[in-house]
């Protein structure tokens, strides 16, 4: 009995190696510990924003964004059309909200706007690309805080074309060239117009990007059957007509759309510039639930998902323990030896 007793302690040590040790001609399993550490726990819901085209009307942005960090969903990618992209590249540089703000009261148009006479347009747009890349500490595209994209059309066949590299001024200039207004951007060997002609506003782009939750923020003109009582306000109009159906349908695939009520501001008028700012700050917080639910949704989908992903890592274990286990060491169960896997 004393042998057998010896013999079985023997064979129980051998058995609690071997589960944690690999037997020859055998393969390890994974062991729990292994597994990614970002299967511990959900990897957190990205929200990105894309602001859409509407010149003056972009100052709502800064009242979308201002609601959305309060709330606790700062956007951590950044898509811009036109205007949007004006607001979007200042806030990816790392400016906050009230930052952003300061800056909308404190702006002169003058900074912002070159006359320049040309069959091309009225504005050379060369002011507004030096004042961004002032405001941004003339940082690349690719070097800002946040990612960040701004949108424009390519002129010679109408391309959806999205800038991520490169001058940043020089992006949002192209991104808000309007039509008749603003002078064509050449960037190598092409011109680029307004982004709101093919994508109003950048939904697409914001969720190339990376972006898990899409924020749409519509500024956009819309046809009410009222003829606009300048030119750009024409062209901006006509811009609006002609991007409303894509427009709609890019739209379409964001998951929360927010839709400031500024369409009584005029492109030019920089006087509304507080209108705007708030009725962004009232239209996000009416659209907070919606993000909120969004948001939870996401996170309960991932938690399952992670605990799913946690039970097979265990029960491949346990099977792999199993599996590992040599004919000596059932003989060491027929002993009466715990040396079960379910431990381990």
């Amino acid at each position: 009995m004393q042998a057998f007793s010896r013999l079985a302690t023997v064979l129980g040590s051998a058995a609690l190696a071997a589960c944690g040790s690999t037997p020859p001609g055998l393969t390890q399993a994974t062991p729990a510990a292994s597994v990614p550490a970002a299967a511990a726990s959900p990897v957190p819901v990205k929200v990105g924003i894309a602001l859409g085209g509407g010149a003056a009307k972009g100052f709502a942005h800064i009242g979308v964004i201002k609601m959305l960090e309060a709330n606790g969903f700062a956007p951590t990618v950044v898509a811009g059309t036109s205007a949007g992209s004006v607001v979007g590249a200042m806030y990816a540089s790392g400016m906050n909200a009230f930052e952003l703000q300061e800056k909308a009261v404190a702006l002169d148009e003058a900074k912002i706007r070159d006359l320049q006479f040309s069959s091309g347009g009225l504005v050379l747009g060369q002011k507004l690309e030096d004042y961004v890349n002032e405001q941004v500490r003339r940082k690349p595209l690719e070097q800002l805080s946040k990612p960040f994209v701004a949108v424009a059309t390519r002129l010679e066949d109408g391309e959806r074309t999205v800038f991520a590299r490169g001058n940043t001024g020089q992006a949002v200039r192209a991104s808000s060239s309007v039509p008749g207004v603003f002078q064509p951007v050449t960037i190598g060997k092409f011109h680029f117009v307004d982004g709101g002609i093919v994508s109003p506003v950048p939904v697409d782009a914001a969720r190339q990007l990376g972006a898990d939750v899409v924020v749409a923020v519509d500024i956009s003109n819309k046809a009410r059957g009222q003829s606009p009582g300048n030119l750009l306000g024409a062209l901006n109009q006509s811009i609006a007509i002609m991007g409303q159906k894509l427009g709609e349908a890019e739209l379409a695939r964001a998951d929360i759309i927010i839709r400031p009520k500024v369409l009584d501001i005029g492109a030019t008028d920089f006087s509304q510039r507080a209108a705007a700012i708030l009725e962004g700050e009232k239209a996000a917080l009416a659209a907070m639930p919606q993000i909120r639910e969004r948001v939870a949704q996401l996170l309960a989908e991932r938690e399952a998902a992670t605990r799913t992903a946690q039970q097979k890592a265990a029960e491949a274990q346990r099977q792999a323990c199993m599996d590992n286990r040599s004919h000596m060491q059932r003989l060491a169960g027929l002993a009466g030896l715990n040396v079960s896997c379910a431990d381990h």
